[in-house]
This record gives C-alpha cells, sequence and structure tokens, in this order.
C-alpha cells in the first residue's frame, strides 16, 4: 500500500462483470480529476490467442483437459506483482495492452488476439488502476494481493457468472454455446484454487444474485436483468462505513449482517458511486499530504 501511489485492483473470473465496476470507476475519476493508469488484467496472460490455442491443444493431446486462462503457469503473476510493487514505490512501471477484437487491433496495425509492445505508464498519474482476473492472486512465490490500497472482488453467484459469460462470448465473440461449454469445464480446476482464493483478501465484495429462476444456466435466453436482481455488498472491515447513510440514500436496502449491505440490483452502480467516491477522496487527500501538496 502506498500513500503516495495508491493502487485500487478490481479482481473477478470471466463473465462475473468486472467491466461493470470499471465504467463507475472511470465514471468517478473522470468527475474528480482523477488521472489513472488503466492495466488490463488479460495483457498479463503469458500467450497471445494463437499460442494459447497450440498449447492448449498440445496439453490434451497429453491428457491435461484443464489448461487455462486462469493458471498461474499461464500467467505473468511475477511481472504483475513487479508492476504493482514498483508503481506503489514510485508511481512507475511497464504495461502493455491484449488485443480482443479486430476494432481494437487496427488502431495497433496487428493481429486480433496479440499483444502490443510493452512501455512505461505515462508519468505522474494519481493512481493505478487494475482490472483483471488475478488482482489478489497469493502464491508460496507472489504475493499481489498486498499492494492494492482497494481491493473490491465481482463475484455473481455462479449460475448468473455462466449465463453472462454464455451470453457475452455467444453474441459478442461468436462462439457456440459447447465451445463456452468447453471452456467452463476445462478452466474448473484453476477457478477454485486460482480464482476463488482471491476474495478471501479483498476489501469489499459485490455479489449479483438473482431473483428469477436460473438452475440451467444453459438454456437461459437472456441475462436477468438489474431488477431481477439484488446485490450483496459485504466488506472485510466496514469500521467507518457509514451505514445509516447508505441505507437512506438507497431505497430498499437492508443490512443482512453487521459488515453486510443488501441492495436492489438496479441500484448497484449509485451504490458503488457512494461507498467508493468518498474512498478516491481520501487516496487524494492522503497523496497530496505526502507530496506536500495542498
Amino acid at each position: 500500500m502506498s500513500q503516495k501511489h495508491p493502487i485500487i485492483a478490481i479482481t473477478g473470473s470471466s463473465g462475473a462483470g468486472t467491466s461493470s465496476v470499471t465504467r463507475t470507476f472511470e465514471n468517478v475519476f473522470r468527475r474528480e480529476g482523477v488521472k489513472a493508469a488503466i492495466i488490463e488484467g488479460d495483457s498479463f496472460h503469458r500467450y497471445d490467442r494463437k499460442e494459447m490455442r497450440e498449447r492448449q491443444a498440445a496439453a490434451e493431446k497429453q491428457g491435461n483437459r484443464h489448461f487455462s486462462h486462469f493458471s498461474a503457469e499461464n500467467n505473468l503473476f511475477p511481472d504483475l506483482e513487479q508492476l504493482f510493487c514498483s508503481y506503489a514505490e514510485s508511481g512507475t512501471g511497464r504495461r502493455r495492452r491484449y488485443l480482443h477484437d479486430a476494432g481494437e487491433a487496427a488502431a495497433w496495425k496487428q493481429e486480433a488476439g496479440t499483444f502490443t509492445p510493452w512501455e512505461e505508464l505515462p508519468a505522474d498519474t494519481d493512481m493505478l488502476f487494475y482490472e483483471g482476473l488475478h488482482g489478489a492472486v497469493v502464491t508460496p512465490e507472489v504475493n499481489i494481493a498486498r499492494y492494492p490500497d482497494l481491493l473490491i472482488g465481482v463475484v455473481p453467484v455462479i449460475n448468473l457468472e455462466w449465463i453472462q459469460k454464455l451470453w457475452r462470448d455467444k453474441h459478442v465473440r461468436g462462439y457456440s454455446a459447447e465451445a463456452v461449454t468447453d471452456t467452463i469445464l476445462r478452466r474448473m480446476p484453476d477457478y477454485v484454487h486460482v480464482i476463488v482464493p482471491q476474495f478471501q483478501h479483498t476489501h469489499v465484495n459485490f455479489q449479483r444474485v438473482p431473483v428469477v429462476d436460473t438452475s440451467d444456466p444453459f438454456i437461459a435466453r437472456d441475462i436477468p436483468s438489474p431488477d431481477e436482481s439484488v446485490c450483496v455488498i459485504r466488506f472485510a472491515n466496514p469500521k467507518g462505513i457509514d451505514f445509516p447513510y447508505l441505507l437512506n440514500m438507497i431505497d430498499h436496502s437492508w443490512m443482512s449482517r453487521a459488515n453486510t449491505i443488501v441492495v436492489p440490483g438496479g441500484k448497484m452502480e449509485l451504490a458503488m458511486q457512494l461507498i467508493f467516491t468518498p474512498f478516491v477522496w481520501r487516496m487524494m487527500e492522503r497523496r497530496r499530504a505526502a507530496l506536500g501538496v495542498l
């Protein structure tokens, strides 16, 4: 953690909805005039799309049916930890981008599924913002979770997570339902052993829970809407959280435990704005104080 160079990290599985949280923070940063260095977790995969497919095929020939993007072997965990460490100490570090589709790749004159060259972070950023799969990873070799000043988990109930992934990969990325199902099954051991343990290290978890039938996510025709769900927000340390204020500002919200508030799904973004804007204020106040800037 760092007063001069704070870090915010959003962590969650593929299809969990971390991009929605990122959009909320982008709005906060824009409104508050915060210059953030944005880090996409996919850029720390070890292999590009083509090589990943080749290595997956080779692994399957050897009997390994669980070769996935979630695992330590297929990601640059030491490099991500070094980025967080370097930024916390000096506000510096290296990043690259993963080009997901032809639209992103065209600007770089590269193929989709490739990485851009490594580059230095912009100078004089106020904080680092990470969104991806591994923002709270702890292994015998690395401890990425110790660096973020604010660590947020996005963890919808598993059937909803699968529905969101199925819908996105079929309608946005053009995959078949069978291909997406195969990916879910292939990733399951790494989901259990790499993704899930991160949420014991997060400061705040957001879990969207549908209130419609999602018992068979593989036949769902659409994603349950925000109004067809509730959002469970759990704080690891509730000290300093003004729950009466949140309950007053968010209609039909309630406390389910001393550290947990439940809000209507349609109010999740409002809840994020109310919760995280003060966090960003405090980070910026501490940064200015540490730098001696009034």
